[in-house]
């Protein structure tokens, strides 16, 4: 049994990886913003931790983790916020926790990131999804420059559609979508192999059952 925090923990995907990994026999704890959200997580089976990734240090954030086995950041500021928000979420969120990982000695990271993440957005494009793609890059960039055992997951085109249990996992795979279902468990076998260390992956519906397409980038 191991205990996984998971920043951003009321999110879909969050609420799904909750699931399957308590279901599994992991602690699981869930950073929310609003207390509201508790009740959510405790059906999926989390410990819900109400703490916000905006107005609080990394030592803050450090003694909340300390003595995790790994920590996710699947934390986003949603649908209708502004670029400034993409900013101070996607990007500071995913700093903060970094640092935090660091000085709690948490050394296994896994983030959740977007496929068009690592290039400009095409020329334009809405403001605000200019700013997304551009946060999401540099909180890639700054993972990558850790000593933490990271994995960087690029989902396509987010479904609500019942997963397949069927993936593409590369580093590229040319676009496409998936069933958040699906991204869920690839993360709860990215943290189960301890697979993909150091490794940016996209992720689309694909002909491969979940736990080989992971499976093979074990090692």
């Amino acid at each position: 049994m191991t205990r996984i925090v998971i920043a951003g923990g009321h999110g879909q995907i969050a609420l799904l990886l909750e699931a399957r990994l308590s279901a599994a026999g992991h602690t699981v704890q869930g950073l929310i913003r609003r207390p509201e959200g508790a009740d959510d997580l405790v059906a999926a089976g989390a410990e819900p931790v109400v703490f916000d990734l905006e107005s609080s240090t990394a030592q803050e954030l450090a003694e909340v983790i300390r003595g995790a086995d790994a920590v996710v950041f699947a934390a986003g500021a949603g649908a209708g916020s502004s670029a400034e928000r993409k900013y101070t979420v996607d990007l500071g969120g995913s700093v903060l926790l970094a640092d935090a990982a660091e000085l709690a000695g948490v050394g296994r990271f896994v983030q959740v990131s977007s496929m068009g993440a690592g290039a400009p957005a095409a020329a334009g494009s809405d403001p605000v999804w200019v700013a997304y793609l551009d946060a999401k890059t540099k909180a890639e960039d700054d993972l990558r420059r850790r000593k933490l055992n990271w994995t960087i997951l690029r989902p396509g085109s987010l479904l609500n559609t019942a997963g397949i249990g069927l993936v593409q996992l590369a580093p590229h795979t040319g676009g496409g979508s998936v069933p958040r279902e699906d991204v869920a468990n690839v993360l709860a076998e990215l943290l189960d192999q301890g697979a993909a260390l150091q490794q940016t992956l996209e992720l689309v519906s694909g002909a491969v059952p979940i736990f080989q397409a992971v499976q093979a980038w074990k090692g």
